[in-house]
């Protein structure tokens, strides 16, 4: 890529955000940051319960995710958030200031599929419960946002490796 971007891998629960993250920093040359680690505890305690986050929930770790962000113009970067609304996403983009190279990276795929893959993870706080309430927040991407859509049917390799080569395209 011809300028390095901060990359941020979107999309519902299970879809493999943490597993496609890191692969796709280590094909750019970037670090890679886990978006759930941003979370307070208090999100955390609240979604292992079972219970949906709010906005009023998610605005620190959003700013928290964008000062990261920030932290990484001109050096590049990925990192990950389900960034499942719009202004969710332009809350990123007004955390990172001047930022004009933050781009997403949303992995789509079936309820089906991503439900199964949700069901065979071990050690996460997210339960397969909220699937439908974050299938039903989810708001693509907008022709307007700098980002590409990735299915993720295939291995986690094949998954960034279509990421990588949809970001190249972007700088076409």
């Amino acid at each position: 890529m011809s300028t390095p971007h901060v990359v941020v891998v979107m999309g519902v629960a299970g879809t493999g955000k943490t597993t496609i993250g890191p692969l796709l920093a280590d094909r750019l040359g970037v670090p890679y940051a886990e978006g759930d680690d941003f979370h307070p505890p208090a999100n955390i305690a609240k979604m292992s319960a079972g219970t949906p986050l709010t906005d009023d929930d998610r605005w620190p770790w959003l700013d928290a995710i964008g000062a990261w962000a920030h932290g990484r113009a001109g050096r590049g970067g990925v990192v990950s958030s389900s960034a499942l609304k719009r202004s969710y996403r332009d809350r990123l983009r007004a955390a990172a200031p001047g930022l004009d190279s933050l781009v997403f990276v949303h992995l789509t795929g079936t309820r089906e599929l991503i439900e199964d893959r949700m069901s065979h993870r071990q050690g996460h706080f997210m339960p397969t419960a909220l699937l439908d309430s974050q299938f039903a927040t989810l708001q693509p991407l907008g022709a307007d946002e700098a980002g590409v859509a990735v299915d993720v049917t295939g291995t986690p390799q094949e998954i960034s490796e279509r990421a990588y080569e949809a970001l190249l395209a972007l700088d076409k």
